[in-house]
């Protein structure tokens, strides 16, 4: 027989104490829930089904949205890539830390490309905290080892590290129809030369998007034969598959509908209605990221997680239109633009059982609410202000009211603009004046208010200003 004594009873205590919170841990890691974001690259707002585009079929997207919330005032903080995921990953305007660039090409490669390390993504939050995390697909927030994937808190990663990618090898590229821009024909026109078009319709050719920028996956670079959108989907889908003792972060970020323009030749037989090469590529190219998130949606099904599963689907900014035939009806302008069809973009909340079935929100929701919404799911806060807020609340009909009364934004050029409210001002670059609309009336900004409306012009001139002075001085590449 065992003698008690006091420093054996609290010894025991000890014991029963951590075996406790170790079985708390366990329950609230099976209980958080999974949190997968699907990234768009340069979808225009009014290319999808959920938006009354009938001209191309995205049953899965339109899908994703009847089963959540489809919010008509979605906006990202950049209309550019590699600012827009900054914010998206951090929570933060990606002003607040200066980085408002948008490398491309083997500028990806310099040591000031890319989110600073002195930022944190949720991603790296939610991992401290016992998730499983991936990044399948683009990244374009740094290539120096410091800023890749493995060392921002993803525990595994499938993909590439600059801002786009060619959708299968070559030349000579095989089972596609490739068009690419050229300055070697003449301006509007375009010529073919078997599955491969050319046409100058943007006054620049093609960039290298492959050069120094290999397929990875960890970090040692890999040969994939298969087409990239459905490579990433494929991977994405193993990834679900595969067994997982903590929930799981995903990101899915496709680098569709990304130029260089390549579509496989199964998916443009399926294209009716289209004449035009150029748009015809585009939209088979739409239906290959569709059908990547029928089947990402389809393996949550599969797997039992739907229910436990926050999905969010976004683009990282509008769609170009000369580049790719990009719609963003009904919006004024696109990728590059801080008018609303750069900035506000499709976007897609779901959550089975928490959050409402086909639902249209009109209120501002930002891509920097999943990084703080993603952190109060998990029971998590962050080590830094977050500009973006929880919005299951708000989606679900528990909380009225706004989500954010006012939004930022600052580009490299001097293109700014702020919303507050119905209200709206943009200023095109830094030689020109602010312009102002009201949203709820004119939403394709079309009747500029600023002469007719002095002084509410002046209020939300000093409104940004005012936020301004709280953003860091723009990072600057070499």
């Amino acid at each position: 027989m065992i003698k008690s004594t006091p420093l054996a009873t609290a010894a025991l205590a000890t014991l029963f104490a951590q075996a406790f919170s170790l079985s708390l841990l366990k329950a609230d890691s099976s209980d958080r829930p999974n949190i997968v974001l699907i990234i768009a690259d340069d979808l225009g707002y009014g290319e999808t089904g959920m938006q009354g585009n009938q001209q191309i079929p995205t049953p899965g997207i339109d899908a994703l949205a009847k089963s959540g919330v489809r919010c008509t005032a979605g906006y990202v903080t950049s209309s550019y890539c590699s600012p827009s995921r900054a914010g998206i990953l951090t929570g933060r305007f990606q002003s607040r830390f200066g980085y408002d660039m948008n490398p491309t090409g083997k500028r990806n490669l310099l040591a000031a490309a890319g989110l600073p390390v002195t930022e944190t993504t949720f991603i790296s939050e939610l991992k401290h905290s016992g998730y499983r995390t991936a990044l399948i697909g683009k990244w374009h927030l740094g290539a120096s080892e410091a800023k890749q994937p493995l060392a921002r808190g993803f525990d595994s990663f499938y993909g590439f590290l600059h801002e786009g990618h060619y959708y299968v090898p070559g030349p000579p590229y095989e089972n596609v129809y490739t068009m690419l821009r050229s300055k070697s024909v003449s301006a509007g026109e375009m010529v073919r030369s078997g599955d491969l078009f050319r046409g100058n319709y943007t006054g620049n050719d093609e960039p290298a998007y492959d050069d120094e920028n290999p397929l990875v996956r960890g970090d040692k670079s890999i040969k994939e034969r298969d087409y990239l959108t459905d490579a990433i989907t494929h991977n994405a889908v193993e990834y679900i598959h595969q067994d997982h003792a903590s929930p799981l972060a995903l990101v899915v970020s496709y680098n569709a509908v990304h130029s260089p323009m390549q579509a496989r030749k199964s998916d443009v037989d399926q294209v009716y209605g289209i004449n035009d090469p150029q748009r015809k590529i585009f939209a088979a190219m739409l239906i290959a990221l569709d059908r990547g998130v029928a089947a990402i949606t389809a393996a949550l099904q599969e797997r039992g997680l739907i229910e436990n599963t926050l999905i969010v689907f976004v683009s990282d900014n509008g769609g170009p239109t000369k580049e790719l035939t990009s719609s963003n009806a009904p919006l004024r302008g696109g990728k590059g633009d801080l008018y609303e069809g750069g900035i506000r973009v499709p976007m897609i909340w779901s959550m089975p059982g928490t959050l409402p079935a086909d639902v249209a929100e009109p209120r501002v929701v930002l891509s920097l609410d999943v990084a703080a919404t993603a952190l109060d799911m998990a029971g998590l806060e962050s080590d830094v202000a977050l500009d973006g807020v929880n919005v299951m609340p708000f989606l679900s009909g528990k909380r009225l009211g706004a989500m954010h009364d006012r939004v930022y934004w600052r580009m490299q050029g001097g293109k700014t603009a702020l919303r507050q409210g119905d209200w709206k001002i943009v200023r095109p670059s830094a030689k020109e004046p602010f312009e102002l609309y009201h949203l709820a009336a004119d939403i394709s900004e079309t009747n500029n208010l600023a002469a007719d409306q002095p002084t509410k012009l002046r209020e939300l001139v000093h409104a940004w200003l005012a936020l301004d002075s709280e953003m860091a001085e723009p990072i600057e590449l070499p």
